[in-house]
């Protein structure tokens, strides 16, 4: 990694969005982030909320999509996933900022005296704000290149002060900062042609804002024609090589490559004045042929959940970093993933083997609360006793131990006490002892939020994955990492009933001696496993998740 920044300012790109929210800036951004690092540049991403929640930690998935956990415990926007998986880089709460924290800053500040009694405005304090953000960013991480990603679109109210801060620091930095609109070209059924209108007047937008793009990324379901292209350069004000065609494609990883293509890279490194290499894509390049390979088999996985929100819509974003790790894992084995989708309360009213039947795998994902619990917990029964492939993570490892205990324990009350405060058998709960430890160490106050060590047994299924794809910290203890993000525990007291009865508990954390992973042995079932932590969110599409490999194949192996 080269750091030319001794010879350089630090440089800026801001991406914003234009016509429809969820348009694809986030993928830009990571996409335009690969592109210059692979070129030996050290590039920072940052992203900028319009929300005034803290952090996203607090919105129903369904409202906003899955938040994204990272390795710190901040709770963030799926865009920050999405960075991760194109960088191969952990991010952190500096990588995230929303509305809500730049103006709790500002009025701490204030409640503090020390603005020295002036008038707290929006501009400059606000706008102040959000580019110390951005500034320090860039210092922290020995960027040469900060990439700032503007949330929603040109033209909300909520984020002109976003627009503003860049605006003002276009001026500050002249040279060293330059913008990139991602918008929308739509071609309407009945006319059968794209029409640029709506870019034209987001760009306008724009520039009424003192903001002249530097580059149009023009979004559509087809490639753009170079009609298009002219009319975009004349009406938006720049030239035909500013204007870049991102039509849509089968998988999001193709989209550096079409952005390459067209030589966008080389274009923004010459606008910033930096030294024009030619990023090394080989890795990148052998991930999309595994995509891209015709697949020899298909395997069917039900995922059993209780966010499949509005109507058939929302389900992918409710579970989106699952469903990722699900496809990284699924390319390195090479098999196609049907997933099936079921509602855990139907499970509960209707039965099961209507609903579930005979898949290749059962996943149960993240949840809290109650609702839909028991279509869970049966799910985790069926598939011990069918001796289907299970995968449980966080949420679907408890009720994987609640389902043991019920049926090979015989304790047929047990349950979590989040569900059931009064259980004779609360096999998970709070622990007194933890509840202060977690005061002291999560944001969430009650949580364990981010990465957790734990030691992992030897000849277990977990540790065998964590082995063959060399991903331990420390082989020599069988020490890993994983992110976490819940409040209840396995509770120990029970530990020797459920090992005396054949459950395996194959990892317990460093810190407090928390169970993290159960498993049954592959004597008794092909692959039975529950995870206290997100392996989902350490997934990467160049590293897939171990736990999520071995899953995967041990579903393929079931249909032979």
């Amino acid at each position: 990694m080269h750091h030319t920044n001794s010879k350089y300012n630090i440089k800026y790109i801001f991406v914003s969005g234009g016509v429809i929210s969820g348009i694809g800036k986030g993928t830009t951004t990571a996409s335009i982030g690969l592109l210059l690092k692979s070129a030996g540049f050290k590039v920072s991403p940052i992203k900028f909320e319009n929300y005034l929640n803290i952090d996203a930690g607090t919105i129903n998935p369904i409202e906003h999509g899955d938040p994204f956990l990272c390795e710190d415990g901040t709770e963030a926007d799926m865009d920050i996933g999405t960075y991760e998986k194109f960088l191969d880089e952990d991010m952190e709460k500096d990588n995230f900022v929303t509305v809500g924290q730049i103006y709790k800053k500002v009025i701490d500040r204030e409640r503090r005296f020390e603005y020295n009694g002036e008038d707290v405005e929006a501009i400059p304090h606000i706008t102040n704000e959000i580019i110390a953000r951005i500034k320090n960013l860039g210092k922290k991480t020995n960027a040469d290149i900060v990439i700032i990603e503007l949330g929603g679109t040109a033209g909300e109210y909520q984020n002109v002060f976003y627009y503003e801060a860049a605006r003002i620091m276009t001026l500050q930095n002249p040279g060293d900062v330059i913008h990139v609109h991602v918008s929308y070209v739509p071609t309407p059924a009945h006319l059968g042609e794209p029409k640029t209108k709506p870019t034209q007047l987001s760009v306008r937008t724009l520039n009424s804002l003192g903001i002249q793009p530097d580059f149009i990324i023009v979004r559509s379901d087809k490639p753009l024609d170079q009609r298009r292209k002219d009319r975009l350069a004349l009406f938006c004000n720049t030239n035909k090589e500013s204007v870049i065609s991102s039509p849509d494609v089968s998988s999001v990883y193709q989209i550096p490559m079409v952005l390459h293509k067209q030589s966008l890279d080389a274009k923004i490194l010459k606008k910033l004045g930096l030294p024009v290499r030619i990023p090394d894509l080989t890795a990148w390049e052998q991930l999309l042929s595994k995509i891209q390979t015709k697949k020899q088999k298909t395997i069917e996985i039900a995922i059993v959940g209780k966010y499949f929100g509005t109507g058939d819509y929302q389900l992918r974003d409710s579970y989106a970093a699952l469903f990722d790790a699900i496809d990284h894992a699924s390319w390195s084995v090479g098999v196609e993933v049907k997933t099936k989708w079921i509602s855990a309360e139907k499970v509960e009213k209707e039965g099961i083997e209507t609903f579930i039947g005979s898949p290749d795998g059962v996943i149960v994902p993240i949840g809290w609360g109650e609702r839909g619990a028991e279509g869970m917990i049966r799910t985790a029964s069926y598939a011990r006793e069918k001796k289907i492939p299970y995968l449980g993570l966080c949420y679907g490892m408890q009720l994987a131990v609640i389902a043991f205990a019920r049926d090979i324990l015989g304790f047929k009350d047990a349950n979590t006490t989040e569900n059931d405060p009064n259980t004779k058998h609360p096999v998970i709960t709070l622990m007194p002892k933890q509840k202060e430890f977690m005061e002291k160490r999560a944001y969430g106050g009650t949580m364990r939020l981010g990465g957790w060590e734990a030691n992992v047994k030897k000849n277990t299924i977990s540790y065998k994955a964590y082995e063959e794809f060399n991903q331990f910290i420390n082989k020599n203890v069988g020490l890993t990492s994983e992110r976490h993000r819940h409040r209840y525990e396995f509770n120990n007291k029970y530990t020797n009933d459920f090992e005396k009865k054949g459950l395996i508990i194959s990892a317990w954390s460093t810190e407090e001696n928390l169970a993290e992973i159960i498993e049954l042995p592959i004597a008794v079932h092909p692959f039975y496993l529950g995870t206290q932590g997100h392996p989902e969110y350490k997934s990467r599409p160049l590293k897939p998740h171990p736990l999520f490999v071995s899953f995967i194949r041990a579903c393929s192996a079931r249909q032979n």
